[in-house]
């Protein structure tokens, strides 16, 4: 890979369906196939309407998309407001070419040009090379808090 052919940009709405590509290989490798029903319609009006919910950052290599980082600001009550990763995801076939550290690293850039004191993010306790990554950045990894989510139709 020609790392000189690699940029890394804020996402724009032509992005959605890569998006959604990489939102559904990501659910395949996490085993959770089935579970995705957000449409790019539904991408499209929650990150790009008039109240977006979330923010896009794409890195692109030869003018296609091969990794997006999906992130969103939220509100600590300890800490103030915070920068939440969301979904951090490299296509498969390019992961090992060092896409992800310069994609991870705008997203830190972000938050710290934000002003936010944590940003935050899950990773599945099974993935060793995500969690080697993180350890990287000398991330705390935490397992003390248990996730609680509800559901509804």
């Amino acid at each position: 890979m020609n790392a000189a052919q690699l940029t890394i940009r804020k996402g724009q709405p032509a992005d959605v369906p890569a998006l959604l590509e990489l939102i559904k290989e990501l659910a395949i490798y996490e085993k959770a196939e089935n579970e995705v029903i957000v449409t790019e319609e539904t991408l499209l009006k929650d990150g790009f309407g008039s109240h977006p919910l979330y923010h896009l950052v794409v890195a692109e290599y030869e003018g296609k998309v091969v990794g997006i980082a999906l992130y969103y600001f939220a509100y600590s009550t300890w800490k103030g407001r915070y920068l939440y990763l969301e979904d951090f995801v490299v296509k498969e076939s390019m992961r090992g070419n060092g896409i992800g550290k310069p994609l991870f690293q705008f997203v830190v850039e972000i938050a710290k040009s934000e002003g936010v004191k944590r940003m935050g993010w899950q990773v599945l306790d099974w993935n060793e090379p995500a969690i080697r990554f993180y350890e990287t950045y000398g991330a705390d990894l935490s397992s003390e808090w248990l996730n609680g989510r509800l559901y509804f139709d």
